[in-house]
């Protein structure tokens, strides 16, 4: 199983309010980025998107590391999910993309590993910018 890595991250100029993701996706040398957004949305929602929509793009069963600096996407995914299934996601929050998570994840062995947000992480620096070029593009009106 190849072993990727993928770093995530997500913003809204408002929360709610215009958003974006950003992704790189790492196998070996290999990189790719991957970007969308949304007009109005929430951060969390955008933090989500991305690591599903990464996830999305691979063609392939993986090993998966998701680096965020989302503690709700990272605790979400390590901790929080198997109970929330077993309550039918009573009282939680974007049940709709965590349902789309499960389902672009079931084919894949995936962790979530959180790093500090703002603090000199490479690939999380580079992410933000994507996720925040978007967010303002929506916010422009230079994307709809």
């Amino acid at each position: 199983m190849k072993k990727i890595y993928l770093f995530s991250d997500g913003s809204a100029l408002g929360n709610p309010g215009p958003g974006g993701y950003g992704v790189i996706l790492r196998f070996g040398d290999k990189e790719r980025e991957l970007s969308g957004g949304d007009p109005h949305t929430t951060n969390n929602r955008m933090e989500l998107l991305g690591a599903i929509e990464g996830l999305r793009a691979l063609k392939e069963p993986c090993e998966v590391e998701i680096i965020s600096d989302s503690s709700y996407v990272t605790k979400g995914i390590n901790e929080w999910l198997s109970g929330w299934i077993k309550r039918d996601f009573k009282k939680v929050k974007n049940v709709d993309l965590w349902r789309d998570y499960i389902e672009v994840s079931k084919d894949h062995k995936v962790i979530g590993t959180w790093v500090r947000g703002h603090d000199g992480h490479e690939e999380n620096e580079r992410c933000d910018k994507i996720a925040r070029d978007v967010a303002e593009k929506f916010k422009s009106g230079e994307l709809k």
